[in-house]
């Protein structure tokens, strides 16, 4: 989540990290992150690899439980995360594993784009329009990359 320096959500970027480990963040890091942002987190030790790809880190220890959810950092993130699970059950009603970097990539599209509302759909068909045909093997290939 890009917050502003008052705390607003300015763009999200989804990803399905597999395996949750440093040197799959550091990746994600890397292909995602500018070198000049500062990651905050909650000082789960994997989230020190993002310093790989030339990030700064700031961990900030939050406990477990409800007293989790209230620092001001992850306000956003918290809110994102609770919209996430409301669309995809409340579009889906269940998740397919396989599926999952599209849910993610449909919400990470919407949210981005939610002060350019009018321009969504004419954006979707002027892209539709554009894109050649794909073979379908080549869309799978997007479920392992993404």
């Amino acid at each position: 989540m890009e917050t502003t320096a008052h705390g607003k959500p300015v763009s999200l970027k989804l990803g399905r990290v597999a395996p949750f480990s440093g040197n799959a963040l550091s990746g994600f890091a890397r292909r995602n992150f500018d070198r000049a942002c500062q990651v905050v987190s909650d000082g789960l030790a994997c989230f020190a690899s993002v310093t790989d790809a030339g990030c700064t880190h700031q961990t900030i220890k939050t406990g477990s439980g409800a007293v989790a959810a209230r620092p001001p950092a992850f306000k956003w993130v918290n809110t994102a995360l609770g919209n996430i699970k409301a669309a995809i059950v409340g579009t889906y009603r269940s998740i397919n594993a396989k599926h999952v970097p599209r849910y993610l990539a449909e919400f990470e599209y919407r949210f981005n784009r939610r002060y350019h509302l009018a321009a969504m759909l004419p954006r979707l068909c002027w892209a539709s329009v554009r894109t050649t045909p794909m073979p379908y093997r080549l869309l799978k290939l997007a479920e392992v990359y993404a």
